[in-house]
């Protein structure tokens, strides 16, 4: 009787425990939204049917005067080029915020940029090997874009300076020279005062060298935990890192560093920027259009404008996973959001599902960058044919996989924008 009694409450118990877990996974799913469902109107009336990435040009426009009126001329501003990987995108950014100022990383796009928007001053986001540096002035062709004062390269140690500077000597070529400083990321750059002492004295006795400013990039502010003193800490820290190497720079060249480029920043930090700080320019490309990966409170005032869009292809009513078809209807009883079975075209993007809400990733399928399924309850109504939409969790790279970008205003595709090629 007792190993009944036992059982029974083993039983019920277990029931409890389930019953529970299955009431932690309610019905999540939906329907789109008004904005979506109006976003849907307009790719079917542009004729598209392939995965597509739409920018909301109004909601661009408004993540760009966030910014304009944050810096409210206290800094200039630097447009991040591989967040917004498009000429007419950066174009439209430029003009907005009144910038000629980028920020580039590969040298196919410098490339690119020299040729196309020969009025940029540009500033190198990243140390090139000394070969990409070569092979930029190789086939750079136009002589609009003046290199010697339009294209700052970004330098990480003295090694690299060496390195110009020979390929300054060859070519004869002058180069502008930023050095890039470790203020706290700790992912390389000018780290101590011995370092930028020898640095500064290389850049000053080549004569095919000039030093035009330094860059302090500071992303590990915004994930400083609260038990080293919280983001507040970080950025004094990174603020008073900077000012020391301004110092020392100043003490060491005898002259003022007022005139140069004194970079930094970034999407989740400029913000915290508000005029004492020493830097003269701030660098934001992401801001603008917001993937999930800047959902932060130092961007609290900025939207989401760009959206990955996909036709459904296939709508199952149950989800089966292969050599397990049988527990299909467990799976949904206990998870109702797993109950039907949505195959995309295209997928295994850096993306997340954010309309028709409910939708998510089977954890035992496997993805797929072809046919991806994605899962919802019996509330998501789609059928083939329709569109679902996600939010990029990063532009750059995300933005290279759809081609042209589909420009979305006033409830209808307006425009198609080129996207930046490899080579």
């Amino acid at each position: 009787m007792r190993r009944r009694q036992l059982l029974l409450a083993a039983a019920v118990g277990g029931a409890g425990i389930l019953w529970g877990l299955r009431a932690k996974n309610s019905d999540n799913g939906g329907v789109h939204s008004a904005y979506f469902q109006t976003l849907s109107t307009a790719l079917d009336k542009a004729g598209l049917a392939r995965p597509t990435l739409i920018i909301d040009k109004q909601k661009l426009l408004a993540n760009a005067n966030v910014l304009h009126q944050h810096l409210a001329g206290r800094y200039d501003y630097r447009v991040v080029a591989k967040s917004l990987p498009s000429l007419p995108l950066l174009e439209t950014v430029m003009s907005h915020t009144d910038t000629q100022r980028l920020m580039v990383f590969h040298q196919p796009f410098l490339n690119l940029i020299a040729k196309e928007l020969p009025n940029a001053d540009v500033l190198l986001g990243k140390p090139m090997p000394v070969a990409a540096a070569a092979r930029f002035y190789q086939q750079h062709r136009t002589t609009q874009f003046d290199a010697r004062h339009q294209l700052q390269w970004l330098v990480d140690s003295p090694a690299r300076l060496i390195q110009y500077a020979d390929l300054g000597r060859q070519r004869r070529e002058l180069m502008l020279i930023n050095l890039e400083l470790d203020v706290g990321l700790h992912r390389g750059g000018i780290k101590d005062e011995e370092q930028l002492a020898l640095a500064l004295d290389i850049i000053e006795r080549e004569p095919f060298l000039q030093f035009s400013g330094f860059m302090g990039y500071d992303p590990h502010v915004s994930k400083n935990p609260g038990l080293l003193g919280g983001p507040e800490a970080a950025f004094a820290s990174v603020q008073k890192t900077y000012q020391n190497f301004v110092t020392i720079a100043e003490r060491q060249l005898q002259r003022s560093l007022s005139g140069l480029t004194l970079n930094a920043a970034g999407s989740p930090t400029y913000q915290r920027y508000t005029g004492a700080q020493v830097a003269t320019e701030l660098s934001a490309g992401s801001a603008l259009v917001k993937p999930t990966d800047f959902d932060l409170d130092t961007l609290a005032d900025h939207e989401p404008a760009a959206f990955i869009a996909t036709p459904v292809l296939k709508s199952l009513p149950v989800a089966e996973v292969p050599g397990i078809e049988k527990l299909a209807s467990l799976q949904s009883w206990f998870n109702p959001n797993s109950r039907q079975a949505f195959f995309i075209y295209g997928g295994h993007w850096k993306a997340t599902p954010v309309s028709p809400p409910g939708l998510s990733l089977h954890p035992l399928y496997g993805r797929s960058t072809n046919q991806e399924m994605l899962n919802g309850s019996s509330s998501v109504k789609l059928q083939p044919d329709d569109w679902v939409f996600m939010r990029p969790t990063q532009s750059e790279h995300v933005f290279l996989q759809f081609g042209d970008i589909a420009v979305y205003d006033d409830g209808a595709i307006v425009d198609s924008w080129p996207v930046f090629t490899q080579s």
